[in-house]
């Protein structure tokens, strides 16, 4: 037996290769499956099924494209209701892979077809449960994205959750693994450990939504406590996981064309395309193309892509770095955005040499900024998350979160100067971007963010721990 954890960092999520005698199951795939194809047949293995914990919301599931790939049914738990061909498994059904045995798991709460899978060994030992978004390391998934599907409150989805937890995994015994869906840095719970694999017995001893002397009505007022809005691209991803969508080769086929400056230029004005540049933020400070919204590949990109466009539809337009046009196409994808029509051929530089104009952002240190401070007393705008702001922040600073900088707009100064930060300069930048593809253009990045300013000596709020918040 040989178990694989395949972790894909940018959106805190893990995959599953799982194999024994030949066979192999691949549990919640992301969109593009070369890698799974490539892994079985070195292997010298078949993929005997394709198992999905449920309709995810935070990316695009490959599925569908594995199972056209390769022939391999897909399977869900109960109450799932797709629109392509699948097995919807019944509670407790179980599924034999060469020596081993997975069982299905129905386990809503998160979503009502939510299901863990049960991975018992050659000898009928329970082994390991790949949870998907039902148990996470230190946390559990989030019950409110499910409401308008299942027409229930998400008090109603916590409860079931509660159940579910206690009843059918709970009971397992404390050396049964865990593998989750997804890791710190999702929006898919609330405080997950940076850890992607742990032991059930750690698990029940340190997870809040374990403990056992919990009751439901304190498991549902925890669970659902603090709950952000979750970001607008999520329903979509849904639909398309549901739904099914275009394979990605197609996808990368249509985004990967390179265009010209004039030609880039004209398509930006004839489409309403998003001209997005996932350059470096140094580089995009120096120069970038009027309007254009900065996201770097090279930060937490396909979630901020989703949250902040948020719609799948919508054209986009390339700035990238050389060689780095596929990757890019490919990561949009993975979250849904299909509608990249091109990419800016030679990047920024050519549309500098075709005397194009192109515009910049102010940006300072963190030292100097201390040496205007005092003086200017300018109005000072921390993006990070609330949290981070509440836990420390810069003196009489006020939070405007990027994730929802949109409800912030009107709190932007018009005139005066006004300065930006975030954490460590990434986040501060898109928000800049944003800022002046609205017109608003009297604004300073620090760069470094809230790191550079605390070592700087600027003032600054008493620590509180977040775990405290």
């Amino acid at each position: 037996m040989n178990i694989e954890q395949i972790y894909t960092g940018c959106l805190a999520q893990g995959a599953y290769y799982i194999e024994s005698k030949g066979e192999v199951a691949i549990i919640d795939p992301l969109r593009e499956v070369e890698p799974y194809l490539k892994r079985a047949k070195a292997d010298k293995a078949e993929i005997k099924y394709i198992l999905e914990t449920h309709f995810h919301a935070d990316f695009v599931s490959g599925h569908v494209t594995l199972s056209k790939e390769t022939g391999a049914p897909i399977i869900y738990g109960p109450h799932a209701n797709p629109s392509f061909e699948a097995i919807i498994a019944k509670d407790g059904q179980e599924f034999k892979l060469g020596d081993i045995t997975i069982k299905v798991l129905h386990t809503p709460g998160h979503t009502m077809e939510s299901t863990t899978y049960l991975l018992r060994d050659e000898n009928g030992k329970d082994h390991a449960i790949f949870s998907g978004d039902t148990l996470f390391l230190g946390d559990v998934g989030r019950p409110d994205l499910a409401q308008k599907a299942a027409s229930m409150t998400q008090e109603d989805l916590a409860g079931l959750l509660f159940d579910s937890l206690r009843n059918k995994i709970m009971p397992l015994a404390d050396d049964v693994i865990v593998y989750p869906a997804h890791g710190a840095g999702s929006a898919c719970g609330k405080n997950m450990m940076k850890e992607t694999v742990d032991t059930l017995g750690n698990q029940k001893s340190m997870n809040y939504a374990l403990r056992a002397d919990m009751t439901k009505e304190e498991f549902i007022k925890e669970v659902t406590d603090g709950l952000l809005p979750p970001p607008k691209y999520f329903p979509l991803n849904v639909k398309m996981n549901k739904e099914g969508y275009d394979d990605i080769s197609e996808v990368i086929e249509r985004g990967t064309i390179a265009l010209a400056p004039d030609d880039f230029e004209e398509a930006a004005n004839e489409t309403g395309a998003v001209v997005l540049d996932v350059r470096h933020q140094n580089e995009f400070v120096k120069g970038h193309i009027p309007q254009s919204i900065f996201i770097g590949l090279d930060g937490g990109f396909a979630p901020w892509v989703g949250a902040l466009i948020a719609d799948v539809k919508q054209p986009i337009l390339l700035i990238a770095p050389k060689g780095r046009e596929e990757e890019t196409v490919t990561r949009l994808s993975r979250v849904g955005f299909d509608g990249t029509m091109g990419y800016l051929e030679g990047g920024f530089e050519t549309w500098k040499k075709a005397g194009k104009d192109y515009d910049t952002i102010t940006s300072i240190p963190a030292e100097e900024f201390k040496r205007m401070e005092a003086p200017t007393k300018a109005p000072v705008y921390d993006v990070r998350k609330e949290s981070e702001y509440l836990s420390e922040h810069v003196l009489d600073a006020e939070n405007t979160p990027l994730d929802f900088l949109n409800d912030h707009m009107a709190e932007f100064p018009k005139e005066e100067t006004f300065y930006v930060h975030c954490a460590g300069g990434y986040r501060s930048v898109i928000a800049a971007s944003i800022l002046k593809s609205r017109g608003i253009h009297n604004l300073i990045d620090i760069a470094g963010g809230f790191a550079a300013l605390k070592e700087s000596g600027v003032p600054v709020t008493d620590y509180v721990c977040p775990t405290t918040l």
